[in-house]
């Protein structure tokens, strides 16, 4: 008779081996959600996907943090996949249905940055530039020159033809030209 061994069951060590992970802050509840330890670092787990792109996702969600989508996400897809919205997120703020690329920053404002004058929530923070993939028609008329309908016009492009690659992609934009472009420059970002 061979010798009997050692080792506990196969589901014994495997229950083991989750525990120790789920102590440790490894094992996630959401695939594709990869929350912050510290505001300094990031757990990162496996790709899933090798098409996802990665977003970060910051502000008033659940969970701020590094977050995997699928190529066609929109930032409502990319709040969710934060764990949903804190309570008091000035949501409106936001433009949902615009899509994200990889490398894309999503931050959902606060109440205070709702309300803060000079910070738009399209903006990168008080007295940033607006982020114009982000922005809403009342950030844009935010702006030197631009009212509701060219704000409107630059929205609609943005819906039409998807997130601005640079700053230069206003041109394409029907009433931008290059004396607006510069007067605009340095008050945005893609």
């Amino acid at each position: 008779m061979p010798p009997r061994s050692r080792l506990p069951p196969a589901w014994l060590q495997a229950a083991g081996l989750l525990a120790a992970a789920a102590a440790s802050g490894v094992l996630l509840a959401r695939p594709g959600v990869l929350p912050t330890a510290s505001t300094s670092s990031v757990t990162v787990i496996g790709v899933a996907d090798p098409e996802a792109i990665t977003v970060h996702v910051a502000g008033w969600v659940a969970v701020p943090g590094l977050v995997e989508l699928a190529p066609s996400a929109r930032v409502a897809d990319a709040v969710a996949a934060a764990g949903g919205l804190r309570p008091g997120a000035a949501i409106e703020q936001l433009n949902l249905a615009a899509p994200v690329r990889d490398g894309d920053q999503v931050v959902v404002p606060g109440p205070a940055e709702a309300e803060a004058p000079g910070s738009p929530a399209g903006s990168a923070g008080q007295g940033g530039p607006v982020r114009l993939n982000q922005a809403s028609a009342q950030d844009l008329e935010g702006l030197p020159g631009v009212g509701p309908v060219l704000a409107e016009r630059i929205i609609a492009y943005r819906d039409e033809h998807g997130p601005f690659e640079e700053v230069e992609d206003l041109l394409d934009v029907p009433g931008i030209g290059e004396s607006k472009l510069a007067a605009l420059r340095d008050l945005i970002v893609p």
